[in-house]
This record gives C-alpha cells, sequence and structure tokens, in this order.
C-alpha cells in the first residue's frame, strides 16, 4: 500500500464532477427516452453502482487506510438501508398521484438532484457544528434514540399531499393542470405558466428525502466525522436509491420487518454515540451489526410472508 494520502480540495472537485458526468451520462445516454424500466434492467443498475461504490471502498483503502474503507462501507450500508424505507414512501407517492411506470425514472432522477444538493448542505453545516462543538453529538444520538423507538411503535402511516406545506406554496403561487403532460414539469394553462401532476410529485419525493435526510445525516456521523467519508457514502447511497426503487416497489409485502430493523439501527446508532465516552464499539463491530441487523429482518419478512401466502 502506498502511504496514507490526504484529503484536499482537489479530491472533492474530482469526485463531484465523477458523479456530475455519470448523472449527465445517466439522462443523456441511458435514460435519454422515456420508458418503463424492468425488474432485470433495475437490478443491472443496483448491482453496477453497488460495484462502483465497492471499488471506492477499494481505492479508500489502497490510498488511505483500511478502517477509511471499512467506515466508508458502514456508512454506505447505514445510508443504503435508511435509504430503503424512503424507497417504499415514494411508491406510495406515485400511487397516490398515479403516475405513468414511464415516467417514474425522470421523477427520481430530479429527485436525486436535488438530494445531493440538500444532503451536501446538511453534511457541511453538520461537520462544522461537530468539528466546533462536539457535544453536538450527544444531541444527535438522543434525536436517532428518540427516533428509532418512535419508528418501531408508529403504525405504518400514508401519504398525506394535502398537509403538505411545499405542496400548499406551490399550489398558492401556480396553477396546476389536471392532467399529465408527458415528462414535463411546467406546461401552459389559460395563457399562465403552470405545474404539471408530475411537479408535484417531484416536490413531494424532495420533502419526503429531506425528512428523510435528518435520520440519515445525523446516523451517518455516529460512524465518522470525517467530512469526505460522510458525503461519498451518501452520494453512492442516493445514486443507487433510483434502481433499487424499481427492484424494491413491486416487493413492498416482503419487506413488512424492515421498519423495525431501520428502527434498531436508529437506536443502537443513537445509544453508541450517546455511550460513546463510556463503550467504544470499533467500526467493524458497526458494521457486523448493522447488517446483522437488515438482513436478519429482510429475512424475516420474505420467511414469513412466504409462509403466510403458501
Amino acid at each position: 500500500m502506498l502511504a496514507e494520502i490526504t484529503i484536499t480540495p482537489l479530491h472533492w472537485i474530482v469526485f463531484i464532477l465523477c458523479v456530475l458526468i455519470f448523472l449527465a451520462l445517466d439522462l443523456g445516454v441511458f435514460h435519454r427516452r422515456a420508458h418503463i424500466v424492468r425488474f432485470k434492467e433495475a437490478l443491472a443498475w443496483t448491482a453496477v453502482w453497488f460495484t462502483v461504490a465497492m471499488l471506492f471502498a477499494g481505492g479508500l483503502a489502497y490510498w488511505k487506510s483500511r478502517d477509511d474503507a471499512v467506515t466508508f462501507v458502514t456508512g454506505y450500508l447505514l445510508e443504503l438501508s435508511l435509504s430503503m424505507d424512503n424507497v417504499f414512501v415514494i411508491a406510495l407517492i406515485f400511487a397516490y398521484f398515479k403516475v405513468p411506470s414511464e415516467h417514474q425514472h425522470r421523477v427520481l432522477f430530479w429527485g436525486i438532484i436535488g438530494a445531493l444538493v440538500m444532503r451536501g448542505v446538511l453534511i457541511g453545516v453538520g461537520a462544522a457544528l461537530v468539528m466546533r462543538f462536539h457535544w453536538v453529538l450527544y444531541i444527535f444520538g438522543a434525536f436517532l434514540l428518540f427516533t428509532g423507538i418512535k419508528m418501531f411503535f408508529a403504525g405504518d402511516g400514508g401519504v398525506e399531499p394535502e398537509n403538505n406545506f411545499v405542496l400548499k406554496m406551490a399550489r398558492k403561487f401556480f396553477p396546476v393542470s389536471p392532467d399529465f403532460e408527458g415528462q414535463k414539469f411546467f406546461t401552459t394553462l389559460n395563457g399562465r405558466r403552470a405545474l404539471t401532476p408530475l411537479a408535484l410529485v417531484l416536490l413531494m419525493v424532495e420533502t419526503t428525502d429531506l425528512v428523510f435526510a435528518l435520520d440519515s445525516i445525523p446516523a451517518i456521523f455516529g460512524v465518522t466525522q470525517k467530512p469526505f467519508i460522510v458525503f461519498t457514502s451518501n452520494v453512492f447511497a442516493i445514486l443507487g436509491l433510483r434502481s433499487l426503487y424499481f427492484v424494491l416497489a413491486n416487493a413492498i409485502d416482503y419487506f413488512r420487518f424492515l421498519k423495525y430493523g431501520l428502527a434498531l439501527v436508529l437506536i443502537f446508532i443513537g445509544g453508541k454515540m450517546l455511550a460513546e465516552k463510556w463503550i467504544h464499539v470499533p467500526t467493524r463491530a458497526s458494521l457486523a451489526i448493522v447488517a446483522g441487523i437488515i438482513v436478519l429482518s429482510i429475512l424475516l419478512s420474505v420467511l414469513i410472508t412466504k409462509r403466510k401466502k403458501a
């Protein structure tokens, strides 16, 4: 292994440029025409993004350290797991608005662009706070512990667009066309600039991701306080979210216990942050615990669902 490199602004710039190139190829080449994303295509893209993330982890192990690579994988797995709950909410949003299957990818694409910007800002603010006020981690830990307990005992809620503040503001300032206009987010209605229903769906997806980010960003700081690893693990998890949606959206019934697994993960990370001063949990142990909880909750969900259907 080479001598460990120091992360500089150049590394941040190169990484962000690579992400922008990937996104441009995605929308401009691979998904230029609207089409229904089938299970096999989605599974292939999920494998591609996972492979790229693991190659990035391998690069960290080679140029940085194995500990950084393990930390990245732990953060990536944590963010990807928390994103799975987001996937099911997005599925409910698409069903509520009756979004045509061929237009769902476009909404997810622009939703992810917004998510990258929002999470980048939240990570920057969080990193600055943690660097200046270390006790902020205890606030994050208490918040995650509370959120995890609340999620564990909460029922399965639906989506309520009529109570969404952003949608209320959008409807107040813009007229909304009654029908979809293909992949367009804007149209003309009675001579005025108007939103299409697809634009409302995008706004709802964005606000939903913001809510989930308020859980996931504090959670990743429970794994590491290194901004570069926090940011890159979040980015790779978000990039894989679109394909993961098309893999999981039609199998929601098989993940009925995943919510409890995610709640336990939040409780574990929150407790770990609160007990940091007295109990140190190694990163590799955290990775094993998080992975074990998620895998066990998925296996339990699949086995019980199959048994009930049988």
